[in-house]
């Protein structure tokens, strides 16, 4: 019970604090006291979890007996032990001595006092209690551990461990050897738990508790010790790793024999014991020690360099096993009494199998007792997991085999390179775990069949058995990569991937005999496209947008005398067909026209019906005229009636340069000002016939218009009744002005009841989805489509709607999901931006935000567009986007390949693990971060994720070790994790690492074992200090080059050595930002009088440089990119970068220089495109012309001293941007008088952007 302070006095309280101590030796009221205060006060944290040490030692040492205690010894024994306890008083009583003071100055001040006082009184009681401690009472405590018997309580064993990690939490820096030592404390603690659980005796666990409490003396020392400085952390870190070797080391032999000593004789306890824990709410206790043993198997298969495959295997088995019974424990209110009952047993099964594995059959193989314990018990948990599938949709990993549809072709392309590269691995060693022949035959009968299947990729939509035949290749071959990626991670399947195998010899002698008996029966022509939908606004009075018809009637009645093109470009639903009919039949236009035609051109248009329709529209004859003419003679009579006549020709909805190769030697140009007016979803289509036309890129309406246009379609000219104005606004809004969408939204709401419109609201997208033009429209442009396109489209499902996406992490997950193919002298992040840059072109993504260099930063998808994607990608079981998460009322694919979850807050992942077992893909979402419990037992992933993007799991406490089983994973994201542990080599495949925020940085040895890296980034989103991956520079010489690292956030110590060091080992970095390190024994403020070396990076183009103080650089000459921040260099040493040849981009931010004048050489900067100047403290800036003869945009932010800018700006031809913020006002004197001298040259392009200048800032 919790005793109150008396509130009397101070002197009061201390006088009856002595007095009950003295009376009362034996008691820990004074613990319960001192804690009593310290739980209400953070600032005492530390301070609390040693007086929680130091009362359980209390206890412990209360109730604990010498070993050999004979009986002369008795009375010695109890005064030492009396002794020991009174220090451990005495240390609490002058504890709250030094805080009671400042606690009743605290209460009565109503809790308002200053929080400072309260942390300086906490800092000197610290000190006061480290002198305390730093006496023989550690020793004491220590030797109490080693030379007395443990109580005849386990749970005071279990809360001493308990309150050594709590405290070592506070001594030891987060990192792989604090995890480790806390976990092999948890195992012990956790095993105890376990067999006291199930009804063992302390008599029972004498060896244990021993082994435990000797474990725990030799760490209370360091518990009760405080370390100031880093050497005496360092050495204290070394006692650990001792420590963990000699006394704490759980995988010896005479530890792992009590380990399976105690689990042997836990089973046969009675059965009723478990039950009653159950009942007792015991069962976290179960759970604690499951999550226990699988960390002991994945700190097993850490351990060791190499395993027999048998053996790994086996553990793999093992840890899955576990998995399984970690899902059966939370599912316990759904268990019957005999699944209940085969729990406990399972458990202790699996703990006696763990501990019995030793160095040498991990070596040389397993026992075959060993074989067949971990068969039984895959028995035993198949009825157990059949048991909880009653609950569940649960799926086999072989059940259903809807594999995705988009560019099939490309996907078993991605598969047979994964079969050569794995054929290569396992010719060069044994690891694999199946023979080489095996692959072998399955890789050369599927390059038969993938070779046959493009020869019918046109012919099977026209024949229902050669689609047939198309599905169960494919679906052979998903199962063949299914089958082997289980191997891989030791699900043996032989007897299954021989029968696929079978199967798809057979399918290989069944296809010529399919390929004769059925071309004859096709038809040769081509596959038939539906023609375009006509828009659904043709004859709708165009809204708003007068501006735009303005701009085409300018451009098609001004300008050059020449027959030019005029390109209205964007994404399905814009108007643009509205738009062009509108400026086509408006009077100025006819008027100024002496012919006009029209003609729309569908995706199988033929030159014939182009002709007709052309000839139709302008001389209004029956098309019946002309039908029968042949394309020639149609030819010279639109030659003849457009020749000497200025014409008008609308083009409504080009799909490719087809149309225009048809019809341009009928257009004559007689240098009269005819023009071409076309439509089309593609941005750049114009360029391939006239590379210098500029397509008019259609705008979407503002949400006044989209207002406007749907009150004209419901109400005509008359007003909106009031009680619908706020919702129908809202419903506008809602259709982010897209024409078509308010077209078909208000033929919805013009026969719904007017109180029913909030449930339009709501359901708006799915509303206007379901509608045939919309679909269609969509569709369309779907099928258009060349087939590697198709997944990229998709894949924008996995992200949430109108979510700003970052474009280089689209292009990764791309890669990563092998939908960019190599292109010969590109690399895959260029191919894949091309990828992107066609789904710009072709009005289906937007782009949001350009790069200065490089092309688009970041991307967005209209609502109607995602949620088209979203529904074409569970239709084609590509992707599954689950909004809300009910694994009962689940109703997408079987086994989706792809599932990302929009509110991950209520997601269970071990339920995701058991209902999509071959999952390869997981991204989660969610509105904010949530932390990752200590105590919660795994995140339990699908054991063939590729990609893995968990980015709003908060895992500060420890990493996520299951992770490192994941031996196909390509893409990994992960937040706040403390450390990254060796076993990260594990992921041998892996190619892109990005950490968000993290804790601990520094990466471990192993890394330059994953060969396959290309993308190590570390985003820090929430501090102002970027963060880098620290690289292990120790024994580089014997260690693999990282040939692929293509980006890296690194963080060093400003010394040539260690750049050197690392630089030699990233032969083809291209993205480099480097920064100190945040603890760089370097202080801060001194500069490193160094240069640091960056040329010996020949393929590097982009370099950020942060806070190396007045360190000098040496850049490699291809560089394009160049970001500088807080390096404090005097400008004199600029040249250095004015003298690189290729420089496109450079940004100086804060503090990068110091000085007050900076003066640009004469022929420096020949290439620079882009200049950012930021907070920046000079006054002069001098420069000359050929500085900025390719000068494109200026930035300038926060120079606050700055003057001016050059003058010579005003001479640039190439400027097109000027943006000016926070600047003194005559700075933005000397840009308006730049942009009057640009205006007097012609340049009518340059913008100039001007914010929040102040006058008040001093010139």
């Amino acid at each position: 019970m919790i005793m109150e302070i008396p509130s009397s006095s101070n002197a009061n309280c201390f006088d009856y604090l002595q007095s009950h101590h003295a009376s009362s030796s034996t008691s820990t009221s004074c613990f319960d006291l001192a804690l009593d205060f310290l739980a209400e006060r953070r600032v005492f944290k530390d301070v609390e979890k040693r007086v929680r040490l130091m009362k359980t030692c209390f206890l412990y040492v209360k109730k604990c007996r010498r070993r050999r205690n004979h009986e002369a010894l008795l009375e010695h024994d109890r005064e030492d032990r009396c002794n020991i306890m009174s220090e451990l008083q005495d240390v609490a009583i002058r504890m709250i001595q030094e805080l009671q003071p400042i606690y009743f100055e605290f209460i009565c001040t109503d809790y308002l006092l200053d929080f400072d006082i309260i942390e300086r009184t906490a800092t000197r009681s610290k000190e006061k209690m480290k002198m305390l401690l730093e006496t023989d009472l550690k020793k004491s405590c220590a030797a109490i551990f080693i030379d007395y018997y443990s109580p005849g309580d386990p749970r005071l064993v279990m809360d001493l461990i308990m309150c050594l990690i709590e405290n070592l939490n506070c001594v030891l820096r987060a990192g792989e050897l604090r995890d480790t030592l806390r976990n092999r404390l948890k195992l012990l603690r956790n095993l105890i738990g376990f067999v006291t659980m199930q009804g063992l005796e302390c008599s029972q666990l004498t060896d244990l508790l021993t082994y435990t409490v000797v474990a725990a003396g030799s760490l209370i020392s360091i518990c009760l010790s405080d370390y100031d400085d880093e050497q005496a952390v360092n050495r204290m870190e070394s006692e650990i790793y001792q420590l963990i070797h000699e006394k704490i080391n759980l995988h010896d032999l005479q530890v792992r024999e009590t380990f399976v000593h105690v689990l042997t004789a836990s089973k046969k306890q009675p059965r009723s014991s478990y039950d009653l824990a159950l009942q007792k709410n015991d069962d976290p206790v179960v759970g604690q020690f499951i999550g226990s043993l699988c960390y002991y198997l994945i700190d097993l298969l850490g351990s060791y360099a190499s395993f027999q495959v048998p053996v790994k295997d086996q553990i793999l088995k093992l840890h899955e096993g576990l998995r399984y019974l970690d899902i059966l424990l939370k599912q316990e209110e759904k268990l019957g009494d005999e699944i209940k009952h085969l729990i406990g047993v399972a458990v202790s099964d699996v703990g006696i199998l763990t501990f019995s594995l030793s160095v040498n059959e991990i070596k040389e193989g397993l026992p075959e007792e060993t074989d067949l314990g971990v068969f039984h018990l895959h028995k035993v948990l198949k009825y157990m997991v059949a048991e909880v599938a009653q609950n569940y949709p649960l799926k086999s990993p072989y059940s259903s085999f809807n594999y995705p549809r988009p560019n099939e072709l490309g996907c078993m392309d991605s598969f047979l390179e994964n079969l050569k590269e794995l054929a290569r691995c396992d010719e060069a060693d044994d690891s694999i775990g199946f023979q080489h022949h095996r692959i072998q035959v399955i890789q050369n009968d599927l390059v038969f069949l993938r070779s046959f299947l493009e020869n019918i990729k046109e012919q099977r939509y026209q024949n229902g058995k050669l689609q047939a035949f198309w599905s169960h290749v494919m679906e052979a071959a998903y199962k063949a990569e299914l089958l082997i990626d289980l191997a891989l991670v030791g699900d043996k399947c032989e007897d299954s991937l021989d029968a696929v195998s079978r199967d798809i010899n057979l399918l290989k002698i069944e296809a010529p005999e399919i390929h004769n008996a059925q071309t004859q029966r096709v038809n040769k022509t081509s596959l038939h496209i539906p023609s375009q939908l006509a828009a659904a606004m043709h004859d709708e009075d165009l809204v708003g947008l007068d501006d735009e018809v303005e701009i085409i009637t300018h451009r098609l009645t001004r300008g050059s005398k020449q027959l030019d093109i005029v390109p209205i470009v964007g994404m399905p639903g814009l108007g643009k067909t509205t738009l062009a009919h509108k400026v086509y039949n408006a009077p100025s236009v006819r008027s100024h026209f002496h012919v006009h035609g029209w003609c729309r051109v569908s995706q199988t248009c033929s030159k014939h019906s182009l002709l007709v329709q052309l000839l139709c529209s302008v001389d209004s004859r029956s098309p019946d005229e002309y039908l029968k003419e042949d394309e020639n003679n149609l030819a010279n009579k639109l030659r003849q009636v457009l020749l000497r006549s200025r014409y008008l020709l609308f083009l409504d909805d080009l799909w490719d340069v087809e149309a225009w190769n048809l019809l341009e030697k009928s257009l004559p140009n007689d240098a009269n000002g005819s023009r071409i007016l076309f439509t089309s979803r593609y941005q750049n289509l114009s360029l391939h016939f006239k590379p210098n036309s500029e397509p008019h890129h259609l705008r979407h309406l503002t949400d006044e218009e989209s207002w406007t246009l749907l009150q004209r379609k419901l109400f005509g000219m008359e007003d909106c009744p009031p009680a619908l104005s706020e919702v129908g606004s809202q419903i506008s809004k809602l259709c982010h002005g897209l024409p078509l969408a308010v077209v078909l939204i208000a033929g919805i709401l013009a026969t719904t009841a007017q109180d029913s419109w909030e449930e339009v609201a709501k359901s708006l997208s799915s509303i206007v989805l379901e509608d045939e033009y919309c679909m269609k429209a969509l569709e369309l442009s779907y099928s258009h489509l060349p087939d590697y396109l198709k997944p990229c489209l998709l894949y924008f499902a996995a992200f949430q709607e109108d979510e700003v996406i970052n474009v280089r992490r689209l292009l990764r997950l791309w890669i990563s999901e092998r939908f960019v193919q190599q292109t010969e002298g590109k690399s895959l992040k260029e191919a894949a931006y091309d990828y992107l840059t066609t789904l710009i072109n072709r009005s289906l993504v937007m782009a949001v935000r350009q790069r200065n260099v490089g092309g688009a930063k970041y991307c967005l998808l209209h609502d109607l567009v995602h949620e088209f994607c979203v529904k074409k990608a569970k239709e084609e079981s590509f992707l599954y986007a689950i909004h809300s998460w009910n694994p009962l009322c689940l109703t997408g694919p079987s086994n989706p390949h792809r599932v990302c979850v929009s509110n991950a807050r209520e997601l269970k992942i071990w339920e995701l693990t058991l209902i999509f077992p071959n999952l390869r893909s997981l991204i989660l979402f969610g509105q904010d971060d949530f932390k990752h419990e200590e105590e919660d037992l795994g995140i339990l992933l699908p054991k063939l994720l590729r990609v893995l993007d968990i980015r709003n799991l908060d895992f500060r406490y420890s990493f996520p070790m299951e992770v490192v089983l994941l031996v196909h994973l390509r893409y990994l994201a992960l937040k706040r994790i403390p450390y990254i542990p060796s076993a990260i080599a594990n992921l041998s495949r892996l190619e892109t690492l990005i950490v968000e925020d993290p804790f601990g940085t520094e990466l471990p040895s192993t890394i330059w074992n994953i060969k396959t890296l290309s993308h190590l980034r570390v985003l820090n989103y929430h501090g102002v200090w970027p963060m880098g991956f620290i690289f292990p520079l120790g024994n580089l010489e014997g260690s693999p080059d990282l040939d692929h690292l293509d980006t890296l956030h690194l963080a060093i110590d400003p010394s040539p050595q260690s750049l050197q060091k690392i630089q030699r080992k990233l032969p083809s970095l291209r993205r480099l930002k480097c920064m100190e390190r945040w603890n760089s024994s370097r202080e801060a403020t001194r500069n490193c009088n160094e240069i640091l070396e960056f040329d010996g990076l020949s393929q590097l183009e982009s370099l950020h440089l942060f806070r190396f103080h007045g360190c000098g650089f040496k850049f490699p000459l291809n560089l394009k990119k160049l970001v500088l921040s807080h390096n404090r260099q005097p400008w004199s040493e600029i040249s250095t970068i004015g003298k690189l040849p290729n420089l496109e981009v450079l940004k100086l931010l804060e503090d990068c220089f110091v000085g007050e004048e900076w003066v640009m050489k004469e022929g420096e900067f020949p290439k620079l495109r882009v200049l950012k100047l930021s907070e920046l403290e000079f006054r002069n800036w001098t420069a000359f012309s050929d500085n900025f003869s390719r000068l494109e945009k200026l930035v300038l932010h926060s120079c606050e001293e700055l003057e001016k800018v050059p003058s010579c700006l005003g001479e640039c031809e190439t400027l097109e941007m000027i943006e000016v913020k926070e600047c003194p006002e005559s700075v933005v004197d000397s840009v308006k008088q730049i942009q009057q001298e640009q205006i007097d040259m012609g340049n009518e392009v340059l913008k100039i952007e001007i914010d929040d200048y102040d006058t008040s800032i001093s010139s």
